[in-house]
């Protein structure tokens, strides 16, 4: 059986599709100050409220070194705090601050309407197929 050629093979477009995501992302949430780790870790910091680096690391696909950089860009600017002290254990829990929530609050905005662009004219129904075909292909992964 003959693969079809690079450019059509799903693989190769879903990545395209990824990459393309990533980067109009990354342009709208410039002026913003965040990147596009940055706030992956803050949306993720929203839904699991004092997770730890581990779990962070985890969650937004990052290594633990890179998120230690993300980490401090977003302390420095105020958006986290990480406890002093382990809660249990050795894992630091980590929040997001009033103006981490705020600040997220805006890049949502921005993300939500990259998305919206994405799916441009695909009906409700397609647009919940396609997350149904995706969410197939991770599990057929995992």
């Amino acid at each position: 059986m003959s693969q079809p050629p690079t450019g059509d093979r799903p693989g190769y477009l879903l990545k395209r599709a990824q990459q393309a995501l990533n980067q109009a992302c990354t342009d709208r949430l410039r002026p913003l100050g965040l990147s596009m780790s940055q706030y992956a870790v803050l949306r993720a910091l929203d839904d699991h409220p004092g997770a730890s680096s581990a779990e962070l690391a985890r969650i937004t696909f990052v290594t633990r070194q890179s998120l230690r950089d993300v980490l401090g860009g977003l302390r420095s600017a105020g958006l986290v705090t990480v406890a002093e002290q382990a809660s249990t254990g050795r894992a630091r829990p980590v929040a997001l601050t009033p103006s981490g929530h705020e600040k997220l609050r805006a890049a949502e905005d921005l993300v939500t309407r990259v998305e919206l662009e994405m799916l441009g004219d695909l009906s409700a129904d397609q647009q919940h197929y396609l997350a149904s075909l995706l969410r197939t292909c991770v599990e057929n992964l995992t």
